[in-house]
């Protein structure tokens, strides 16, 4: 993961867009994100696990089916440097951490080290995010800030005169940071104690269990704080919940708004 960066695109004057002919910020931010979402659970999650399962099925061997099917995420994240046209640190590190993990299952011929690499880059996520502590903005207010680009102003007097709210977003990315090493070290166990053909599955699932269960704590954080409150008063958002990893569309996407 990486801090996503708000992108600024050519702004449009009022007279050559009417304001009741556009679509709202927040609605068309909303839809790029959830389409952003979409598109890395199924490069990042579905098509490697199903890809793996389709070889195994064909005769392929344990470490060329794995191998293989982490050409999707490869292949995703090689998209995003080139619609980006410059490449950015953590895609270089993916497709490095990728090629390495392949490198030593070849050498070692042990499909395990292949498994477990999604537990290594799992854990490097976390400790950023605690890394981002002890920086000016922590990556969950960072995230937030990208998710509503049209409340910058109001978000960052919050951040300078609430201390409240900037608890809030620390304990958020302690949070977050904690759910991410913890959903680590449980890939490293199952890589290293199930039998090879059960761990892609189970790694799959795991991902949509970690992501509900802290997705579930934040709003909960949230709305007790009354966090939402201070942001909008009382205009509620339209039920789109906030996910430091949703604004990008998780680890794949992440890289997509790096700078």
């Amino acid at each position: 993961m990486t801090p996503p960066t708000p992108r600024s695109g050519p702004t449009a004057s009022p007279a050559d867009h009417p304001p009741e002919q556009s679509e709202p910020p927040e609605a068309a931010e909303g839809s790029s994100s959830r389409w952003g979402f979409a598109v890395t659970v199924l490069c990042d999650i579905v098509l490697p696990v199903g890809l793996y399962y389709v070889l195994r099925a064909a005769g392929t061997g344990e470490i060329t089916a794995l191998l293989l099917s982490g050409s999707a995420p490869a292949l995703h994240t090689l998209h995003s440097a080139i619609r980006h046209r410059k490449p950015d640190a953590i895609g270089v590190f993916t497709l490095a951490l990728l090629l390495v993990s392949a490198g030593a299952s070849l050498m070692t011929s042990d499909p395990r080290i292949a498994l477990a690499r999604n537990g290594l880059f799992t854990a490097l996520a976390g400790v950023w995010l605690l890394v981002t502590l002890f920086t000016a903005r922590p990556f969950t207010y960072q995230a937030l800030r990208t998710l509503l680009p049209g409340r910058t102003a109001v978000l960052e007097r919050l951040w300078e005169t609430d201390a409240a709210f900037r608890r809030v977003w620390r304990g958020l990315t302690v949070l977050w940071g904690a759910g991410l090493l913890c959903d680590a070290l449980l890939r490293l166990v199952l890589a290293y104690t199930l039998p090879v053909d059960t761990v892609p599955a189970l790694d799959g699932a795991l991902y949509a269990v970690s992501w509900i269960v802290l997705q579930i704590i934040t709003q909960v954080v949230l709305y007790r704080t009354r966090t939402l409150t201070k942001i909008f008063g009382d205009r509620m958002p339209g039920r789109r919940a906030f996910s430091p990893a949703g604004t990008d569309g998780g680890r794949g996407a992440a890289a997509d708004r790096a700078d």
